[in-house]
């Protein structure tokens, strides 16, 4: 998996927000809004091919969860990301 290009996290008013730049990804009808956790998976795999694993791998060791209660949480989030269509297989 990737990210899709031409989508970036911003800090907009406090907020952490999926920003799509270039015209081939305008569309303001999706405006994608970022937890903490999940800001900190965004810059983690920013521009690297990842899988769901290393998803888990950098929860566990940077909130120090459990591995199963991780690897829901990617599971809800990565299904989140393809419906916003943000990252690609």
């Amino acid at each position: 998996m990737r990210a899709k290009k031409g989508f970036n996290l911003r800090d907009i008013c406090g907020e952490q927000i999926i920003v799509a730049e270039g015209k081939e990804n305008i569309d303001f009808s999706n405006i994608i809004s970022m937890n903490k956790s999940s800001a900190y998976l965004w810059e983690a795999i920013a521009d690297k091919e990842f899988t769901p694993e290393t998803l888990v791998a950098l929860l566990v060791e940077h909130y120090e969860v459990e591995e199963s209660a991780a690897m829901k949480d990617v599971e809800e989030l990565l299904s989140q990301w393809r419906e916003a269509e943000i990252i690609e297989d």
